[in-house]
């Protein structure tokens, strides 16, 4: 393990695009600001830990065939006019398309 000491407004650089500066330091509490590109995930250690047990126990979970076919059925149905859209949906009811200019 790297152990480099940093002061206040102090920060090091991981790769060529994370960077990690010292915000604040209050008693035996260091907040530290995290400069990274979008595609990479930051999370404090516990909350990936929690990230990584929910993610074995989804994977541990019984796949049930009728599910995927219930979401597939309610997905791929018709939709009549009038029909509300999903809930929060703001749109209305359907509106027929427009005919095309001769």
């Amino acid at each position: 393990m790297l152990v480099l000491a940093r002061r206040l407004n102090e920060s090091i650089i991981i790769g060529d695009d994370i960077e990690v500066v010292v915000i604040d330091i209050k008693g035996d509490q260091v907040k530290l600001g995290i400069r990274a590109p979008k595609r990479i995930t930051v999370h404090r250690k516990e909350i990936y830990e929690e990230i990584q047990q929910e993610n074995i126990a989804a994977m541990k979970s019984e796949f049930k065939p009728e599910t995927l076919r219930n979401l597939s059925d309610f997905f791929s149905r018709e939709k009549k006019p009038g029909d509300a859209g999903p809930p929060g949906d703001k749109s209305g009811p359907d509106v027929p398309p427009r005919k095309k200019d001769k």
